[in-house]
């Protein structure tokens, strides 16, 4: 028996045009700024693949469905829960249903996959986490379809989007300074993933602190993890077996902090007493271990519920910044951070301390 033929999207009219899923959507649409052999080409295949627009995203902007979408990809399970539960809580007191989907930003049929979504679900928003936030196939294919969204702590480059973050720099500077105010004076730091913009912000909030207080920093003393348990394992294992290890590390999240921990105790060392640990998140784990993580509480939930107010409001209207006629600029939502002091930091000892 035959298959169906399955109707084409705007992401196959992209690729065999070889131009963008936004340039694609402006020559559909009728709208200016679009070259005419640019325009004749995407017609061309439009009428090649028998291409027809989803009527359901043009009509978003006059009817509600009363579902927001939660696209992720986080190895993290306390980040997206965090997330999920102050998302889901705010849809329920506004007559919302909150739809959650999983992602992989670096998938092959990423634009199809996002086709297929908003042709079924026909949300009135979409919330955006990283690193899917910081996409630009996920944020081009959204807003061709004209979908609200906000993204939760996106790369500080993306403007022409809504945005609800917190100030990592700050949190990162705060708890630096923490250490600094121990009398820390040498400190570790474990990097978070590559792909995610939290990651640079946390390493520049702590470089700033060291600079803050001329205390230099060695490129030793800094080792790049990937927000996991296991990089936290490997960072502890790199700085810790320096000829002059540190007294204090500073990881960027508590999983890997965690990693720290159980390292240090697997050598035998004292935390805090040989070994002073911080983290950042404040997830569930961290005050639950011995001695429980100072940290920095993230507000998810927080900043969840922002990001769904900002799309029920419709304040996070589409935007394109190269069209005519642009709408309000993007709103943006900065959430205060708290320091969470716990029982993983102390004044480093006097005497020298070997470790294994």
């Amino acid at each position: 028996m035959n298959k169906p033929v399955q109707a084409a999207t705007i992401t196959d009219v992209a690729q065999r045009a070889r131009v963008s899923i936004k340039t694609v959507s402006r020559v559909v649409n009728r709208e200016p700024g679009v070259h005419e052999e640019t325009r004749a080409a995407v017609l061309k295949v439009v009428a090649e693949l028998n291409y027809r627009p989803k009527q359901s995203a043009r009509s978003l902007a006059g009817a509600r469905s009363f579902l927001i979408g939660l696209l992720y990809y986080d190895p993290s399970a306390a980040f997206i829960g965090g997330v999920q539960q102050g998302a889901t809580h705010r849809c329920r007191d506004a007559g919302y249903h909150l739809v959650v989907e999983s992602l992989e930003s670096d998938a092959g049929d990423i634009g199809t996959q996002l086709d297929h979504m908003v042709s079924a679900l026909r949300p009135d928003g979409m919330i955006l986490t990283p690193p899917v936030c910081d996409n630009p196939t996920v944020l081009d294919a959204l807003q061709a379809a004209r979908i609200p969204c906000v993204l939760i702590s996106p790369d500080a480059h993306v403007h022409h989007l809504s945005q609800v973050r917190m100030d990592d720099v700050l949190a990162a500077e705060e708890l630096t300074n923490l250490l600094i105010s121990l009398g820390h004076t040498r400190i570790g730091f474990i990097k978070g993933a590559a792909d995610q913009s939290a990651s640079g912000l946390r390493l520049q909030g702590f470089l700033q602190a060291m600079k803050a207080h001329d205390l230099s920093v060695e490129s030793d003393l800094i080792y790049q993890g990937n927000f996991t348990f296991p990089s936290g394992v490997e960072g502890a294992h790199h700085l810790l077996s320096r000829r002059s290890p540190p007294t204090a590390v500073f990881a960027s999240n508590d999983d890997m902090a965690l990693g720290v921990l159980s390292t240090a105790q697997r050598l035998g060392l004292s935390v805090p007493g040989d070994l002073s640990i911080v983290g950042f998140d404040d997830s569930p784990a961290a005050s639950l271990v011995w001695p429980p993580l100072t940290t920095v509480r993230q507000p998810l939930a927080e900043m969840a519920a922002a990001a769904v107010d900002l799309l029920i409001s419709r304040e996070a209207r589409p935007t394109d910044p190269g069209a005519e006629g642009q709408a309000a600029p993007a709103a943006l939502r900065v959430i205060g951070h708290e320091l969470i002091v716990r029982a993983s930091t102390a004044a480093p000892q006097r005497r020298s301390v070997s470790r294994a």
